[in-house]
C-alpha cells in the first residue's frame, strides 16, 4: 500500500534530522494518511479510500466528495478515485 493521498497526490517528502551539534541524517515526512468512508450523493453509496487529513478538511469544504472530485484534476487522482469519478459524472449525466 503506498503512502499517498487518493485524492489530492500528497506523498512523502525528504529532508534532514538536525542534532543540537548540526548533524545532519536523512529522514522522511509522511502524510498523514487515514482510512475514510466517504458518502457519495450522485451514487448513493460509501466509497473507502485513503486519504490525508488535509484533503478530508478540503471535501467538507467543497460541499462533499461529489463536489471534489467534479473539481479535482485528473492527474492527482489515484486509479481507484478516477473510478469514482467518472462514475459520479455518469451518473448526474442521467439524472
Amino acid at each position: 500500500m503506498s503512502r499517498r493521498c487518493e485524492l489530492t497526490g500528497k506523498g512523502p517528502m525528504v529532508g534532514n534530522n538536525v542534532s543540537h551539534a548540526n548533524n545532519k541524517t536523512k529522514r522522511r515526512f509522511l502524510p498523514n494518511l487515514n482510512d475514510t468512508t466517504l458518502h457519495s450523493e450522485a451514487l448513493g453509496r460509501a466509497v473507502k479510500l485513503r486519504i490525508s487529513a488535509a484533503a478530508l478538511r478540503s471535501v467538507d469544504h467543497r460541499g462533499g466528495l461529489d463536489a471534489f472530485l467534479l473539481k479535482a484534476k485528473d492527474a492527482e487522482l489515484s486509479s481507484n478515485a478516477l473510478k469514482v469519478k467518472k462514475e459520479i459524472m455518469k451518473a448526474q449525466a442521467s439524472a
